[in-house]
């Protein structure tokens, strides 16, 4: 079976790039397509033969600027000499040309989010700093035709998998396609501990800095509380959320760390706290893994793998005060650890690949 997988760009690491780089072990002889790549920026496909275009010569930093030419681009990548193409996607990447005996799987993390769930805020805040009016107006002027050609890209896919029941319903609400859930892997063995630590001090949270995680929600509530936070990452909101902390002792801000040293944190945190709405969060599940529970906003992928009083609790509103009421209330003591790290294990890397492998050759068996 000849094999091609794509995805929309792989510049950086993150949880996309961690399903990429499971298929990619499971189908390691298919190349890897996508508009930009930078070795510097993500260093896991040594091993691959990844190609790119002509997009290429675009610096990867640019890439926020670039949907309507990596629409062109992938309407453009004909991928018809191949039996099976895998799209793992949540942009461009799924509008790839295939031909009549291609089947297309797209493993697609959400419908592209600054057309679809999260314009209003992407119009709001585009995130580019003295330049968010200039980008603003071009972004509103253009997108209803954004908008068009990429629900017309999400018609080409045989089939789709996605991240979460969140997910599967957004892909349904906007591009009136079903899909399947398989949540993306977990290196659960990297984080799960038979670490016993009777005593916990302090809430952690580690996660790219940026304004729609919501972490601001997270300072006001433990200043508000009297509890102690940890931040463990930085990003564009770094500054501001420093600023929000007003140099109390009660929060704490510590540079990204390795997994070793993540999983130590986690271990001796009262909980992790996960404020944000996301399709589904790899970073709470490697908490579960190592025992800690988390407290999560009642929304979203969270809701798939957070079971209520038994490896974390949620709180019902993105709001301070709904947040800052459940931490009052809240008591790692009530949790047990052994519960909470078996919880994680149906998110492994290897349960990942089984699924997908019985997706994959229960398709392909039926085409034949």
């Amino acid at each position: 079976m000849k094999v091609a997988i794509v995805c929309d760009w792989l510049t950086n690491v993150g949880g996309a790039e961690k399903v990429l780089l499971a298929i990619h072990q499971m189908y390691p002889e298919a190349p890897i397509f996508t508009s930009q790549y930078s070795e510097r920026g993500i260093d896991w496909f040594h091993d691959a033969d990844v190609r790119t275009g002509w997009m290429k010569i675009i610096p990867a930093k640019l890439r926020r600027f670039l949907p309507t030419l990596r629409q062109r681009y992938f309407e453009k990548l004909d991928l018809s000499e191949y039996d099976l193409v895998f799209s793992v996607t949540g942009a461009e990447a799924k509008g790839v040309k295939c031909g009549p005996n291609t089947t297309h799987i797209c493993y697609c993390h959400v419908p592209t989010q600054y057309y679809w769930q999260m314009y209003d805020e992407y119009v709001e805040n585009p995130g580019f700093g003295v330049l968010n009016p200039i980008v603003r107006h071009f972004f509103k002027k253009y997108v209803p035709g954004l908008k068009k050609a990429d629900f017309e890209a999400a018609q080409k896919p045989d089939y789709y998998i996605t991240i979460s029941e969140y997910a599967k319903e957004l892909i349904k609400k906007y591009y009136k396609r079903d899909a399947i859930v398989i949540a993306p892997p977990v290196d659960i063995r990297k984080f799960k501990t038979i670490k016993e630590v009777k005593e916990k001090h302090g809430f952690v949270n580690y996660s790219r800095q940026v304004s729609w995680k919501r972490l601001d929600i997270a300072i006001k509530a433990c200043l508000r509380t009297g509890k102690e936070l940890t931040l463990i990452g930085d990003g564009p909101e770094h500054r501001k959320l420093v600023g929000l902390a007003e140099n109390s002792e009660l929060i704490h801000f510590i540079p990204p760390k390795r997994s070793p040293e993540l999983r130590e944190a986690l271990i001796n945190a009262e909980a992790f706290i996960f404020p944000s709405v996301e399709p589904f969060g790899i970073s709470p599940v490697e908490a579960l893994a190592a025992g800690c529970p988390v407290i999560a906003l009642h929304q979203g992928g969270a809701k798939d793998y957070i079971k209520e009083g038994k490896n974390g609790t949620f709180f019902e509103k993105q709001t301070v005060k709904a947040l800052a009421e459940t931490l009052e209330k809240y008591d790692y003591r009530n949790y047990a650890r052994t519960t909470i790290t078996k919880s994680a294990e149906a998110y492994d890397v290897k349960q990942f690949k089984r699924k997908i492998k019985e997706f994959v050759d229960g398709k392909m068996a039926k085409k034949a």
